[in-house]
């Protein structure tokens, strides 16, 4: 098992802007080639990676898959996130979400008290925003950390109710009725916790069951609520 986690890790570092070789993947995680290419058609039979003529293919999609399955076979989490490019990681978000029928905002900007704001993922199903902030999530972050980023996540939520009037046609939530905006922490792994003052902390890994579970429980929630006038 540790083998096939030093392989990914090595994948991970040398796809991040183009195809790797075989040959520089096993050179790389100290792996006999033979070895590596079991490994690899294994990963290929998963849909985690692409091979051909000697190298090795990855998108954005399958790079966060091969994270988490390295995090699941025991890696470190700040080794591997330390290979996954900012864009990546929002990417899994706008994905989950598109498969739910979410309409996507990346990189949400506005004006707002004096002051410009930026939300990395604004996902709106009627009648929820989901406003998202992504993040490298490491066992370790302290409880003040912790706080801080969900924090800022409520004001930048809050913000965005405050705005919603003159930026729903933008967003995708125009001619609603009413508007229930939740702010939300994605990680990369789960943490020590979970919640934080009724503000959902995500996994990855359970974006989905997050998703699903949502429309039932975001009164339970931190939440803003905006009805049209």
């Amino acid at each position: 098992m540790s083998i096939e986690r030093e392989l990914i890790i090595s994948v991970l570092k040398w796809t991040r802007k183009q195809p790797i070789s075989i040959e520089i993947v096993s050179k790389e995680a100290k792996i006999p080639h033979e070895t590596v290419e079991n490994l690899l058609e294994k990963l290929q039979n998963h849909g985690l990676i692409y091979l051909q003529s000697g190298l090795i293919e990855v998108n954005n999609l399958e790079r966060l898959k091969l994270a988490v399955y390295a995090l699941q076979l025991g890696a470190d989490v700040e080794r591997v996130s330390n290979y996954l490019q900012w864009q990546e990681f929002e990417q899994i978000a706008v994905v989950a979400f598109e498969r739910n029928d979410y309409r996507v905002n990346k990189n949400i900007r506005f004006t707002y008290g004096g002051r410009k704001w930026e939300i990395d993922v604004v996902a709106c199903k009627k009648p929820l925003v989901v406003c998202v902030d992504c993040k490298h999530w490491h066992k370790s972050m302290y409880p003040s950390a912790t706080r801080k980023i969900v924090e800022d996540q409520v004001q930048r939520t809050s913000a965005l109710a405050e705005v919603l009037p003159s930026i729903s046609q933008k967003i995708g939530c125009s001619f609603w009725t009413t508007t229930t905006l939740i702010p939300t922490i994605l990680s990369l792994m789960t943490g020590r916790v979970r919640f934080y003052d009724d503000v959902p902390i995500v996994s990855v890994i359970q974006i989905q069951d997050f998703l699903i579970q949502l429309p039932a429980h975001a009164g339970e929630l931190r939440h803003f609520t905006r009805r049209s006038m």
